[in-house]
């Protein structure tokens, strides 16, 4: 790998204004007077940060004095995402990891950069429940856990027509009485009838849940253990893609169910 050659591209996008002027080229081409008043900037100074882009084949000259992104502009956006996702969020990953998610999620992570940190038990619980209560098509679950409290409500969604896959882990935390609320919940009846299916993987430490409009994401602690405590939450479009992509993934390695690998 060209270190030094690469070393001179992040410099050329060491600046804010800079990396302003490419997402505003992405939504449209644009002339310098209309940057500079926009971002209060002398024209002189706009010129100056143009001319670097220019000659770095981010950006070139159109007709009437317009600015477009060149093909390799375009793509240099499409990787900032990652690099703003992880630099917005740097506190929160010294203390969690990613070392068990694929290399190929990893190179996408920058589609998790629309989203929403939400902290503390009780706050995760009321946007996991708002992913079950507004599924219509589909509820897929990843996870080390399943508050029972949170069963009923997944019961009633597929007693309406939505469709329900569960990937849990075999040390899944099991609170004890949980097979007879399941029974008394129908749970079981669905399950007969295929409404519901279940998968399993030897150990779960990043957990997804989505439906068709929004999603959840919580990474592990620092040592790898399960952590529910805190959620990246979205429904933006590549957000919900990147988990519906890791659910799949997770579904096609995972194993099928085994109940007596549960212990209460």
């Amino acid at each position: 790998m060209d270190f030094e050659e690469t070393s001179a591209e992040f410099l050329e996008l060491a600046s804010e204004v800079r990396l302003r002027i490419l997402f505003d080229l992405l939504e449209k081409p644009a002339r310098l007077t209309t940057l500079s008043k926009r971002y209060k900037v002398s024209p002189q100074e706009i010129h100056r940060n143009f001319e670097r882009m220019v000659n770095s084949n981010l950006v070139s000259k159109q007709e009437n004095n317009f600015y477009s992104l060149t093909t390799f502009g375009k793509a240099i956006c499409t990787q900032i995402h990652s690099f703003s996702y992880l630099s917005q969020n740097k506190d929160y990953f010294k203390t969690h990891n990613f070392e068990t998610l694929p290399p190929k999620f990893l190179r996408r992570i920058g589609d998790l950069n629309n989203s929403q940190e939400i902290v503390g038990v009780s706050k995760v619980l009321e946007s996991w429940k708002k992913i079950y209560k507004t599924a219509d098509d589909f509820i897929f679950n990843v996870l080390s856990e399943t508050p029972l409290e949170l069963m009923d409500l997944v019961v009633k969604r597929v007693k309406r027509g939505t469709k329900y896959r569960h990937i849990i882990s075999e040390n899944a935390s099991i609170p004890k009485g949980r097979r007879n609320l399941l029974e008394k919940s129908g749970f079981y009846d669905l399950l007969n009838s295929e409404k519901i299916e279940r998968r399993m993987l030897k150990s779960v430490n990043i957990s997804v849940i989505l439906n068709e409009h929004s999603a959840g994401l919580m990474f592990p602690d620092s040592s790898g253990s399960p952590d529910l405590r805190t959620m990246f939450y979205s429904d933006d479009e590549y957000f919900r893609e990147w988990c519906l992509d890791y659910f799949k993934h997770c579904w096609n390695v995972s194993d099928p169910f085994k109940e007596f690998k549960l212990k209460e």
